[in-house]
């Protein structure tokens, strides 16, 4: 479902094409070359949240796109209005970034589990993403959306989003999982619905909260089952914090992963917005691309 994984399977049908001789270290040293990792921050964690300035912003910090808050209708840059996806595009061409994903952290207070308001907004998500080119959306799932130790909360979710998949999956985009959730607990719901297009979105910080070893997560849960990440630290600049982001990328490498690095929170001490998220990027191009 995600532009990276298309890109692997023609890189690897090409090599197929030029005949089976080839090496399997030729093989993967050619879909290597096509692996690529873009650096964004959340809308939210720039202090624009839900605003269009945001995509100015982040073009003056140096980030290469924005994920974009989708919330509630009737918002001033409410993305279900035709307008207003006109004005986010036209912003992103003009700063020169991109749009990264949509988010929706509204779900923290209106649940995905258990409010009819929710999953009619997860819908509009859907019928939005194509047509702003879109193919993740993060369902967050903290706050009164908290489904960790409820399995009954966690069974509603499940049923809503077997309901829900079959559009997500001919709209050709992706429902990523952020929640409290171990590995394995993710896997049973999305073993439970049983489509490519609910994946989880794996958030290193909050996982390293919760003592999980992220990095052995990150291998379990694999490269098509994680669909973006949030490269945060609570109270930290990255690379200052508790998240080893070098064994981040080991692990990631080790699954063939590549795409969308987003940067949320992660604000060091003393520090400003602005500043703490030009350092941020800059560590992850440095950890991620070997630039500096």
């Amino acid at each position: 479902m995600n532009t990276h994984h298309v890109t692997r399977r023609q890189a690897l049908g090409a090599i197929a094409g030029v005949g089976s001789a080839l090496p399997s270290t030729m093989a993967t040293l050619l879909a290597d070359e096509k692996r690529l990792f873009k650096i964004g921050a959340c809308d939210w964690s720039i202090g624009r949240g839900g605003q269009l300035s945001a995509m100015e912003l982040a073009g003056q910090i140096g980030l290469d796109g924005v994920q974009v808050d989708f919330g509630a209708p009737g918002a001033k840059y409410d993305l279900r209005k035709e307008d207003v996806r006109r004005q986010y595009l036209d912003a992103a061409k003009k700063h020169g970034v991109e749009i990264v994903s949509l988010g929706m952290g509204v779900l923290n207070s209106v649940p995905y589990s258990s409010d009819l308001r929710a999953e009619k907004w997860v819908e509009d998500c859907i019928q939005v993403m194509p047509k702003l080119g879109q193919k993740v959306a993060l369902l967050a799932f903290f706050g009164r959306g908290d489904i960790k130790d409820r399995p009954d909360l966690q069974k509603e979710v499940i049923r809503r989003l077997k309901l829900v998949a079959p559009a997500a999956e001919k709209a050709r985009v992706v429902l990523g999982l952020e929640t409290w959730l171990s590995a394995d607990e993710h896997l049973q719901i999305l073993d439970a619905v049983g489509s490519p297009a609910v994946q989880v979105y794996y958030d290193v910080a909050n996982m390293e909260h919760r003592g999980y070893d992220l990095y052995k997560e990150i291998r379990q849960l694999g490269r098509d089952r994680i669909c973006e990440f949030h490269c945060k630290e609570n109270g930290f600049l990255l690379g200052q914090g508790r998240v080893d982001f070098a064994k981040v990328k080991e692990a990631i490498d080790k699954i063939g992963w590549s795409g969308w690095l987003v940067i949320e929170g992660a604000v060091g001490k003393g520090k400003n917005v602005f500043d703490s998220c030009v350092h941020n990027q800059k560590y992850l191009r440095l950890v991620f691309l070997g630039k500096k």
